[in-house]
């Protein structure tokens, strides 16, 4: 079975939903020098930051994207039995850091999670889950609200998902990278690695509806290899996306556009592209290929469903972003459609999207227009 996204909401780097498909389709770069943190004591001078300080930024920016959703959906959690899964790769951990610098000890561990954010932007809403799966968050809150729906244990649910920057994990970002990066170049000979990007989403997931909301959700394959810490496993991915196939009923060659993890990173970039190549062999001239993070960053939790989200734009428009700082592709990634330069305008009806995290936890979900 399928479901049907209603409604979608967006905050980046950018600003709002359509703020930020208009910077994507003009092919913008949202890199800024960061101010919240000391890059001496990080080792990281750029990010992609939502210019916004105030504490507790990412619950702020879900509560936004709550009410947003809602209300473009139509849907009364007072009225219907409406739940709420957010994905998230640091929580509030940045407010941790900020309180610990401060002397605190007795951070409440119930304000690390985002249900009172979600509460207070959506009164009735049932329980609110936060799943802290690193980077493919968002795609394993998107699985799970799919099977709710399906099974007839919620009439809506709100996917969310939401992170923004924290010193601990630019410093490991800082520790690895063997010189500073400047932006992130996704699927680029000269990347240097990846940076960090503000960014909360939320969508609305209701049982299939042919003909109506946004895009149907089709199907979300999962995989949990855990052979490393943090490097990709190819056969996890692939496990991943032959799941996700067998889910939607689909085949690689009715794919028309794929939204690639692509972080810019010497590990993920071959590893990803190697499947891609693997998957779609032989399917001609096989898909489109784009991804987000050299405009955006990684947006850690909440990358998944931001690249779900433009997927939609780009089934509902006809037009593919392009991937912003690519200039010379890796010879892994040579073979693939990379959509460079600028928009493409295109018809694609079924989309693909990536999502890999830290551990082996990796989340590809198609979707297909109404």
């Amino acid at each position: 079975m399928a479901a049907t996204i209603t409604a979608s909401a967006v905050r980046t780097c950018f600003g709002d939903g359509p703020a930020t498909w208009d910077a994507l389709r003009r092919g913008e770069c949202g890199v800024a020098l960061l101010r919240r943190v000391d890059p001496r004591r990080v080792g990281v001078a750029h990010g992609y930051p939502i210019a916004d300080d105030r504490p507790f930024g990412p619950g702020r920016w879900l509560a936004d994207c709550v009410t947003e959703a809602l209300a473009a959906a139509g849907v009364d959690p007072r009225r219907r039995r409406v739940v709420s899964l957010v994905g998230t790769g640091l929580r509030e951990s940045a407010e941790v850091e900020r309180a610990a610098l401060a002397g605190a000890v007795d951070f409440p561990a119930e304000r690390l999670h985002f249900g009172p954010a979600v509460a207070g932007a959506a009164p009735g809403v049932g329980p609110v889950v936060t799943l802290a799966n690193a980077c493919s968050a968002g795609g394993h809150a998107l699985a799970l609200a799919q099977d709710l729906v399906e099974t007839g244990e919620a009439d809506a649910v709100l996917v969310g998902g939401a992170d923004g920057s924290s010193a601990s994990m630019l410093a490991m970002i800082g520790r690895v990278a063997a010189r500073p990066t400047g932006r992130v170049r996704p699927f680029d000979t000269d990347r240097t690695g990846v940076l960090l990007g503000d960014g909360a989403v939320v969508l609305v997931v209701e049982a299939d509806r042919p003909g109506a909301g946004l895009a149907r959700l089709l199907g979300t394959g999962l995989s949990c290899d855990a052979g490393h810490e943090t490097a990709p496993d190819r056969h996890g991915i692939l496990r991943a996306v032959h799941d996700a196939y067998r889910r939607a009923d689909r085949r690689p060659e009715q794919v028309d556009l794929v939204l690639a993890h692509g972080t810019g990173t010497a590990l993920n970039d071959e590893t990803e592209a190697g499947v891609l190549a693997e998957v779609f062999a032989g399917c001609e001239p096989g898909p489109l290929v784009t991804a987000l993070k050299g405009a955006v960053g990684h947006t850690s939790g909440g990358s998944a469903l931001l690249s779900v989200a433009v997927a939609i734009e780009a089934l509902r428009t006809g037009l593919v972003p392009p991937v912003v700082g690519l200039s010379r592709p890796t010879p892994e990634a040579a073979g693939l459609r990379l959509v460079r330069d600028r928009a493409v305008a295109a018809a694609p009806r079924v989309a693909q999207v990536d999502a890999f995290g830290f551990g082996g936890l990796n989340a590809v979900t198609l979707l297909e227009t109404t």
